[in-house]
This record gives structure tokens, sequence and C-alpha cells, in this order.
């Protein structure tokens, strides 16, 4: 939403700006331009990524337009979920979960949390160190290592479409400079005729360098930025699940623990310590 309504601003921007000024908007409208200009950003971000990250693009485009899920309630369930866990593991011990790791679907905890346990990449971390902790192989520095580097390779998995953008984004400027030079090119071979018609070729040259710093910073740089915040966002639940069973493996009771969870959130995200504790509460008497 927040997308769109900055689009309109752009816009609204420029050409109430050039309206203002006495400009007539028919004559940005340079279709020719807009093809050079569009058609060689494309060209250059085929060239110069393979499928894979063409694919990983084409899928984080469509998230730019969605609102977060990752939000207060949603980080109650997982700190929630995450106390459950380590109330039954410190009850009945690490045994006890290991239906639950093995077959998340039919776990009766997870089943709970349907909004965690809907996303694959989280529910998928989560098991696999809750597995290493069932099997007592690994001590809470080696896992915290190991924690640390997946958490690393998914935040760079995530910035490979980020990057392939925001490189589009830089030259698109050049390409609305390629588009200039073309249109002035063909201004050139055209000097026999009336005044009138070389002025609307100047302008519509021009127009080239215009679109292609407008398509830059007012289109394509933002949805870069806004796929950053995105992964950003995306990184703080494998934070939270980390210090959370972390802190457990250092002996920390479940209601400490989810505690350390709590203080790695974003402010925006994060709930106060009486506010959870009233959540869990609630939830025990349920």
């Amino acid at each position: 939403m927040f997308v769109i309504v900055g689009y309109v601003v752009v816009l609204g921007a420029v050409l109430g700006g050039f309206i203002l000024a006495g400009g007539h908007v028919h004559a940005l409208i340079q279709p020719t331009e807009l093809l050079t200009i569009a058609g060689s950003a494309v060209g250059s971000l085929l060239v110069g990524n393979p499928p894979n990250v063409i694919k990983a693009i084409l899928a984080a485009l469509p998230t730019v337009l969605k609102g977060s899920s990752l939000n207060k309630a949603l980080y109650m369930d997982l700190l929630a979920m995450l106390y459950e866990i380590l109330s039954k593991v410190r009850k009945e011990g690490l045994m006890s979960i290991e239906g639950d790791v093995e077959n998340p679907e039919s776990s009766p905890i997870f089943s709970k949390y349907p909004a965690i346990a809907g996303n694959h990449h989280a529910m998928e971390f989560l098991c696999d160190y809750l597995r290493m902790m069932v099997g007592g192989n690994l001590n809470a520095f080696e896992i915290e290592n190991l924690m640390d580097n997946e958490i690393e390779t998914h935040h760079h998995e995530g910035e490979v479409p980020v990057h392939a953008i925001s490189k589009v984004s830089d030259a698109l400027p050049a390409f609305g400079i390629v588009s200039c030079v073309m249109g002035v090119v063909h201004t050139m071979e055209s000097v026999g005729i009336p005044p009138a018609e070389l002025g609307k070729l100047i302008a519509a040259a021009l127009v080239g360098t215009f679109l292609g710093i407008l398509l830059s910073y007012g289109f394509v740089g933002p949805i870069a930025t806004a796929l950053e915040h995105k992964l950003a966002e995306n990184s703080k639940m494998f934070q939270t699940m980390k210090v959370v069973l972390l802190a457990s493996m250092n002996g920390y009771a479940p209601q400490v623990a989810v505690e350390f969870g709590r203080k790695v959130l974003f402010s925006a995200d994060r709930p106060t310590f009486i506010e959870l504790e009233d959540d869990l509460k609630a939830r025990k008497g349920k």
C-alpha cells in the first residue's frame, strides 16, 4: 500500500511541478525513449545474473506490495511457542520433544501456532537445532557458531536480488543518457526541418535523460531499499530463536530464555515484559 502511495507522491510532485512551471505533460510521453531505457535495463539484468537470481528477483518483487506479517502478535506467538517447547523439555527431558521435531506437521505444540508453522524456513531452522539438542553431540558454543553461519548464509542469499535490483537502478541514469544521445543523433540528422519540429526532437531526446533519472531514484531504487528492510525483518525471527535456544542450553529457565528472545526484537515489535508475562499466563490457563 505504501509503495503505491509513494509512487503516486513521486509522480504527483514531478508532474505537478512541471505543469505549474508551464510544461505540457504530452511532451514527456515518449514511448521510444522508455523502450530504449527499460529494454536496456532488463537486458543488462539478464546478462549480469544467472537464472536462479532472476527467479529470486521475480519472487521477491511481489512482496514489496505486501504488508509485513512480522509484527508484535506474531512474535508473541513465537515466544509462547518456544516457551512451551522449553517447558516440556524442562519437565520431561529432551527426548520428550523428539516426536515434535521429527514430525512438526503433526506436533500438538506447533499446531497451536499456524502462523509460525506455515513459515517453512523458520520451522526448518528451529527443528534442526532442536534435533541437535536432542542428540546432545554439540555444546552451546558449537551450535551458536553454526547458527551464526546459517543466519549469515540466509541473509547473504536474501541480499542477492537486492543487490541486482540496486545495480539496475544505478545503471538507469546511464541508459537515459544513451537514449538522449541517440535522440540528439536523430536531431542532428534532421537539421533541415523547421525550427518548431527541431525543438520537438530536442525535447524528446532530453526526456530520455529525465526518464532514466526518474526511474532510477523514484521507482527502482526504492524497491531495492524496501526489499532490504524486509530482509532485515525476516532475519530477526531467526535471531530470536537463536538466543532463546542458546539461553536454554546455558541452563536458563524457559521464562528467562524467552526474555532473552524478547530483548533482540525491534522496538516496534517488542512486547513489554509485563505483556509477555501476562500472555504466557493466559495461554497456560487455556
